[in-house]
């Protein structure tokens, strides 16, 4: 249970669907019922695709690029990082897009399965194993899916000012991850030049 809750609660926050809930929704704000319901089933299947793809392929790719575990928590905590802060000190209302890959592009990648969510499953990966990881990916996707789903109804019982707090509170924590990540790629590299030097 432990294991589970450790590989769940980061993909959560980093996913961040209370947080995305209203770019959803200004994405989608002019559309009919049944055309939400197409641009949200077409984001989620998205958001798997690319999640279960960098996941097997992921650290295939790195070893190909002589990239470390280590390299890409440093890059990806600063990206993860910048990405918090921007979205901390600024909120931007989304634009109409095409309803045809609005789901696809931006909602169900990068916006549900970004840097944030790839950057923590190679890591989860690595130290939960592929069972945890898939399957604590799997279910905040359904947790998305849920919450998109109710969209409207979530939207009116939070308010704007309650949807936009929930998402500087889940920006707040990301760039706490972000830090966390830096901190143990420079550690872990450190550690593996004085591990060859000796």
């Amino acid at each position: 249970m432990k294991g589970f809750l450790l590989s769940f609660i980061p993909i959560f926050v980093a996913m961040d669907a209370i947080g995305v809930l209203p770019m959803f929704i200004g994405f989608t704000e002019h559309l009919k019922k049944s055309e939400r319901r197409r641009i949200l089933a077409q984001s989620i299947i998205t958001a798997f695709i690319v999640g279960i793809v960098f996941l097997f392929l992921g650290t295939w790719i790195f070893s190909i690029l002589g990239v470390l575990v280590s390299d890409f928590k440093i890059a990806g905590g600063l990206v993860l990082l910048a990405l918090s802060l921007r979205d901390l000190l600024q909120y931007e209302k989304g634009h109409k897009l095409s309803p045809e890959t609005l789901g696809a592009v931006p909602i169900g990648t990068p916006l549900i399965t970004g840097p944030a969510v790839l950057t923590t499953i190679v890591i989860l990966l690595d130290t939960h194993g592929l069972v945890l990881t898939v399957s604590s990916f799997v279910i905040n996707l359904l947790i998305v899916w849920v919450t998109f789903y109710y969209a409207a109804a979530i939207s009116n019982f939070l308010g704007k000012a309650g949807s936009k707090a929930f998402s500087k509170i889940a920006n707040l924590l990301l760039a706490a991850i972000a830090v966390m990540m830096i901190r143990k790629g420079v550690l872990e590299t450190i550690a593996s030049f004085a591990g060859q030097k000796v």
